[in-house]
């Protein structure tokens, strides 16, 4: 027969995807969680995990049995608070994912001050450039720039950011000036190459009220956008990148920016969230604080 524990330590093994550090948390030992996610498993008649030497994923059935055990978990929650009394003071870990650059220069401060406003939260910030799973890496939230696809999880904007096209001075001064995008054709292009699929990233403009999209021709990609950003300084080439990674570079003038009247329509930062009504304390700090970050940023957008 199923039990609440038996839901509760399936989302500990999934969050962590170890049974060796879910049963830390739980205060059990590995074979008794190993056990109880088992006989879940022969209940419900599926199979909630992939399970080899070196990794343990969940499955289709497993993702989505963890979604609802994570809404699960955040209203036990809630109900303890109400029922304890007790302020909804933010405590807790709070695992966040982000890309490099913007978990770095946007994301980081921001965590900083929320340490500061409250003490008893706990942070697990992850920053990568690939795309990371959010309900199989058992992330409360993780920042994503650009274009979301279809999903289940829920979308928070929280900011937006405009595509630059820079280059140093040094390389202008050596090279034909740009007026138009079409002078693009005759110039190194530094590529940002996308870590999820290894695809190319396009160059945007807007030109006559309209989008243009250009694929250069290149000898030189790079799939870290800090890197980006700083080969554009050391004269390679031109590149297109977002203004947080561009903005220091630009108002200590080893970047210029090109044809900032074609810039393209702003890239959308969202902060994906696992499908859930009930927000956990600890996320609803970090949405308002992220929230509130992008209203109060000088010039944004």
């Amino acid at each position: 027969m199923k039990n609440l524990s038996q839901f509760l330590n399936f989302s500990a093994v999934a969050r962590h995807r170890s049974f060796a550090q879910a049963a830390r948390e739980l205060g059990l030992a590995p074979s008794s969680v190993a056990k109880s996610v088992a006989r879940l498993e022969k209940d419900l008649g599926a199979r909630l995990f992939h399970r080899t030497t070196r990794a343990l994923t969940l499955t289709e059935e497993g993702r989505t049995l963890f979604a609802k055990c994570e809404s699960l978990a955040a209203q036990i929650d809630a109900l303890d608070l109400m029922s304890l009394g007790e302020s909804d003071e933010p405590s807790g870990m709070l695992r966040i994912g982000a890309p490099i650059g913007y978990g770095v220069r946007i994301v980081l401060p921001l965590l900083a001050r929320l340490r500061e406003l409250h003490p008893a939260l706990e942070f697990d910030l992850r920053l990568s450039d690939g795309r990371v799973a959010v309900l199989d890496e058992g992330f409360d939230a993780v920042v994503r720039i650009g274009q979301l696809e279809d999903s289940t999880l829920i979308a928070h904007k929280i900011d937006e950011q405009q595509l630059v096209l820079c280059a140093s001075p040094a390389y202008l001064s050596m090279h034909h000036p740009i007026r138009s995008i079409h002078d693009l054709a005759h110039h190194t292009v530094i590529v940002f190459r996308l870590p999820t699929h290894g695809r190319d990233r396009p160059l945007e403009f807007i030109e006559k009220g309209r989008p243009v999209t250009l694929t250069p021709n290149t000898s030189f990609r790079i799939s870290h956008g800090e890197a980006l950003a700083e080969a554009a300084v050391l004269g390679i080439g031109i590149a297109q990148m977002p203004q947080f990674l561009a903005q220091q570079h630009l108002a200590e003038g080893a970047l210029v920016e090109l044809l900032p009247r074609c810039r393209p329509t702003p890239l959308a930062v969202n902060l994906v969230l696992p499908g859930s009504r009930v927000r956990a304390a600890r996320v609803r700090a970090l949405v308002d604080a992220l929230t509130d970050a992008h209203r109060a940023r000088p010039g944004r957008g």
